[in-house]
């Protein structure tokens, strides 16, 4: 059974980023899997080249622990309110560490809007004004909102408990973002992304654009009767509404599985209040309990040899004799050594706190809300008990393909997107095209002025006028992680010291074996037991296709192997 793809294109990531870099004000959206994520990440790095600090938010702690920054609560300092009087206003432009936020940000990114109601985004915006003393809508900062309003919708609140003296009525009746007069008033430029990066299944994507269009049909339907299974199979992550039922499921589970538990238990650094806010939006537990059988999800993205992401899934099939960390065999067969990894909170380039984890959870169950934004291969879910707007396609967004979907039942609301939303996102779509046109017309150059005017406006370096000092700062910041290496610490481990990037880190080390200033025996301290056991098959397709480029080596091994492992192995290859 085929389907008509009606897949309405936009907008490219890179058309985005043209977008973003000039200042404007810009709303970034799009389908499930279209790399909202990874073109804020984009930005967010080309801010620092130019040595600008963004605030980043979100509006979930889930959401903010992906991303490493505050909640847009805490980061605005309104907290828990629902209402925000004249003196809860001065109270909170007087608390000097919120003022400070405030005041020296230049831009605030707000993720996961779709789960900020109005009347929050309303307050945020007063208190931007109020600590900027600035009458432009947040105080003149640029704003960008990232989400996609067919997701997860924000939480409901109970008029009945609301003070009668408000500055923020809701008076549309409804909680999105978008009904919040602020939002007409930044004048947002819709970049709405069309590029696909989850699904690959093409008639798996036309049914979710009729979920999103509100016209599944009797074709559609009958598609998901193929995909029922009263109960999971092996080694598939379940889905469920609510979390008594994912809690059960784990629990029973790994109590089923013999041998001895192994806990591992996370550690932290930094003030008790960020700690705490760090370990609620961290899908790994406080206390990490596991055994070998056990079905895990991999809880973060590796950034550096890029084994796993987040929402990896696995069973783990031992534990390293050495250091005592689980070893997970992938659904590909991979094993791999769960070692801890960070989450850090940070603000202006500095990190504030870090929690440390096996970045591991128990997988035969989790709730919808704690899956969005993860990319599964293949999940069993129940929506018989969805209880509102955007939860069953959220679930079901979450697999890749209709194959990878074990649908134990669904019931009315599972299917059905809120109707407000529909009408809006075509106007989005609409904004979005005429946004593209408009940007279309410019030439690169002209691009080229608008993004420097952009990062002197906000106190940023050209890059073409800095280049002497970037390269000084290069080669001091190169001799600071040798020493570094010399010392025994790994590359994760120099990272975190430095608070830099693995993938700083790595290309660093790459620089200083060409120079000569490290070699073989360094590099092997570096290298995993999973690689050191590869090293004879990858040097003998070196052997046969040749050294000098990397990409022939990679598709010869189809993918088995990160790009910074076979970096790794060039190293250590003798001719």
């Amino acid at each position: 059974m085929t389907f008509a793809s009606v897949t309405m294109e936009v907008m490219t990531q890179d058309e985005a980023l043209n977008i973003l870099k000039t200042g404007a004000n810009v709303f970034l959206t799009g389908e499930p899997g279209s790399g909202k994520t990874h073109t804020v990440n984009r930005y967010v790095s080309w801010l620092r080249e130019h040595e600008i600090e963004p605030s980043i938010t979100a509006s979930t702690g889930i959401a903010a622990t992906h991303i490493g920054g505050y909640t847009i609560h805490s980061w605005s300092g309104i907290g828990i309110r629902r209402e925000l009087s004249a003196y809860d206003l001065d109270r909170i432009a007087n608390n000097k560490r919120v003022f400070g936020r405030v005041n020296n940000a230049c831009i605030l990114i707000i993720d996961e809007v779709s789960m900020l109601s109005a009347r929050a985004l309303a307050m945020v915006e007063a208190v931007c004004r109020e600590i900027r003393r600035n009458g432009e809508p947040f105080g003149g900062l640029q704003i960008v909102l990232v989400g996609d309003f067919f997701q997860l919708p924000p939480v409901s609140q109970r008029e009945d408990n609301t003070p009668q003296e408000s500055f923020f009525p809701d008076s549309s009746g409804t909680p999105f973002a978008f009904t919040a007069p602020i939002w007409d008033a930044l004048n947002l430029l819709v970049c709405y992304l069309s590029e696909q990066h989850r699904q690959e299944d093409a008639g798996f994507l036309d049914f979710l654009s009729a979920v999103r269009r509100a016209d599944v049909s009797a074709a559609h339907r009958a598609l998901l009767r193929t995909r029922y299974a009263p109960r999971p199979q092996d080694g598939l992550t379940q889905l469920y509404s609510h979390n008594a039922d994912v809690d059960a499921i784990n629990d029973r589970e790994l109590s089923k599985l013999s041998g001895d538990k192994e806990t591992f238990m996370m550690r932290s650094r930094g003030p008790e209040n960020l700690v705490a806010a760090l370990m609620r939006g961290c899908l790994s537990p406080e206390v990490l309990a596991l055994k070998i059988g056990a079905r895990v999800m991999f809880t973060k993205n590796d950034t550096l040899t890029h084994r796993f992401v987040n929402g990896t899934l696995g069973v783990v099939a031992d534990f390293a004799e050495e250091t005592g960390y689980p070893i997970v065999t992938t659904r590909s067969g991979r094993n791999i050594v769960a070692e801890p990894m960070d989450w850090n909170l940070e603000d202006n380039g500095k990190v504030l706190a870090c929690i440390s984890q096996v970045p591991l959870r128990l997988a035969w169950a989790m709730t919808v809300h704690k899956s969005q934004g993860l990319s599964l291969d293949a999940a069993h879910m129940d929506l018989s008990h969805t209880f509102e707007y955007g939860q069953g396609y959220v679930a079901l967004s979450r697999v890749r393909t209709f194959k990878g979907l074990s649908l134990a039942g669904l019931n009315q609301r599972a299917l059905q997107v809120h109707p407000d939303i529909l009408s809006k996102d075509a106007s989005f779509r609409e904004h979005a095209e005429r946004t593209r046109d408009a940007f279309g017309k410019m030439g690169a150059e002209e691009l080229q002025v608008m993004h420097e005017n952009f990062i002197r406006a906000c106190g940023g370096s050209v890059k073409k006028v800095r280049v002497e000092k970037k390269k000084a700062e290069k080669i001091a910041t190169i001799e600071v992680t040798l020493a570094l290496l010399k010392s025994g610490k790994s590359i994760e481990e120099i990272a975190r010291e430095r608070m830099l990037a693995p993938t700083t880190i790595f290309s660093h080390l790459c620089k200083l074996f060409v120079k000569n200033r490290i070699g073989p025996a360094d590099i092997e301290l570096l290298v995993s037991p999973d690689l050191k056991q590869a090293l004879p098959a990858i040097h003998a397709v070196f052997k046969e296709v040749g050294s000098e480029l990397l990409k022939p080596i990679y598709e010869k091994l189809e993918g088995s192997y990160s790009y910074e492992d076979l970096h790794l192995a060039r190293m250590l290859y003798s001719e």
